[in-house]
């Protein structure tokens, strides 16, 4: 499905209109702390503004149009609950300071508040409602929450792909109920992206195609692995989840995570893959996985049986490099070890220096959200890298070829391929 954009919304007349815009604010906060000496709290503070960051295109498109744009955001699981350390308040303060036009803050969610906030607003402004978690219908994608909504949303825009694979009232039920009303429901500037990059690594990849994965465990990965081994030229597998395959293969695992359970379908991805499957040939292993303990590196077959693998070693590091090397296409989720211990790093900072090497070279390299994403920050070369996702979840469902269901409840064009130019995108 080929979901409408700002293009084709903006072929209406949407000045003095009121857009629903689904963003992803969850950012992290430094909480609110008392001020030495002065008896005084000050207040919390957006300490990683760079998801607002990406969604800032799409609001100030929306502002030139004239629209009055209304966001809408979750933040933290307070699990339907108003929880005053997880408000929407210093987002507001952080998103004002980013855009020229003045952000409002609405302490309310849904009902008259928002309503009569929305009517008073004047076009081309901006206003950021409270927390839709405080909601217990958000997550229950329940249809009076998302018809409240649509009362005062005359059209609907989604730019949180990382909620994106999630079926909640606002990015599911309001959207279907914008257009249930007449209004359009399109994807904004970062999803129109996110869809682009990963249509294009997957639909029509540039040869070879090399996928690498990690991660713990290979049943929440498994749907991916069966979805990319008949695209791609080779799989890269490392993280725990490579231990369930040593399991299958008879190996020792000493004390690592495996999934016993599954290694009946890891022996099955294994017949099927043939030589397409790369694993780790080494790994580094500890009596505990835990930072300052003392490594190893041993050969895959040589795991002690009272230590675990906490990350690939150096050989498979090179190895998985010589795949690397030749791509013209790279997609990467997962890290390859516990890269937040310094001890078992070495792997994913590795790696994700290597893949930015062959971005340099001029090879689409595409990393996952989530570990992925902070992997790549560590290693630091986030910004040589082609394209770096928002959303963990939904890359892997899109990976996996599922449907994301905040896409599908959008309208939805016959046909057309959209090109985009991630060159430029750091």
């Amino acid at each position: 499905m080929v979901p409408h954009d700002l293009d084709d919304l903006e072929e209406r007349p949407i000045k003095g209109t009121a857009i629903a815009l689904r963003a992803d604010f969850n950012v992290p906060l430094t909480p609110a702390a008392q001020q030495e000496g002065a008896g005084q709290s000050t207040a919390a503070m957006v300490s990683d503004a760079s998801r607002i960051e990406r969604t800032v295109p799409t609001i100030e498109r929306l502002v030139a149009a004239g629209a009055k744009v209304v966001i809408l955001s979750h933040l933290g699981r307070p699990g339907g609950r108003q929880d005053r350390a997880l408000t929407m308040e210093p987002v507001a303060r952080r998103l004002d300071e980013l855009l020229a036009a003045p952000v409002g803050f609405v302490p309310h969610t849904w009902g008259p508040g928002v309503r009569r906030a929305v009517g008073a607003a004047e076009p081309g402004s901006v206003i950021l409602l409270e927390n839709t978690r405080f909601l217990p219908g958000e997550t229950a994608n329940e249809r009076a929450l998302a018809t409240d909504w649509a009362e005062w949303a005359d059209h609907f825009v989604l730019d949180a792909f990382g909620t994106a694979h999630r079926a909640h009232a606002s990015t599911d039920g309001l959207p279907r109920a914008v257009r249930a009303k007449g209004g359009m429901a399109v994807a904004g500037a970062l999803v129109e992206r996110e869809l682009v990059a990963f249509a294009d690594a997957l639909e029509e990849p540039r040869r070879p195609f090399v996928a690498a994965l990690g991660g713990a465990k290979i049943s929440g990965k498994i749907d991916v692995i069966e979805a990319l081994l008949p695209r791609v030229d080779a799989l890269l597998v490392g993280g725990a989840m490579a231990n369930t395959f040593f399991r299958a293969m008879g190996m020792e695992t000493g004390t690592s995570l495996v999934e016993a359970e599954k290694t009946g379908v890891a022996t099955e991805v294994l017949e099927a893959a043939a030589s397409r499957l790369v694993l780790p040939v080494d790994c580094v292993t500890a009596p505990a996985i835990a930072a300052g303990a003392p490594t190893r590196v041993v050969d895959r077959a040589d795991i002690p049986p009272g230590e675990a693998v906490g990350d690939v070693g150096p050989v498979t590091v090179r190895l998985f490099g010589d795949y690397l090397a030749g791509a013209a296409t790279v997609v990467w989720n997962g890290p390859l070890g516990v890269f937040e211990i310094d001890e078992f790093a070495h792997g994913t900072v590795g790696v994700a220096r290597m893949a930015a090497d062959v971005a340099d070279r001029g090879a689409t390299v595409i990393v996952g959200g989530g570990d992925s994403a902070a992997a790549a920050r560590a290693a630091g070369v986030a910004t040589r890298i082609s394209h770096i996702s928002t959303g963990g979840g939904a890359s892997l469902d899109l990976l996996a070829g599922k449907e994301l269901p905040g896409v599908a409840a959008l309208s939805a064009r016959r046909s057309r391929h959209v090109a985009a130019d991630l060159s430029s995108e750091p």
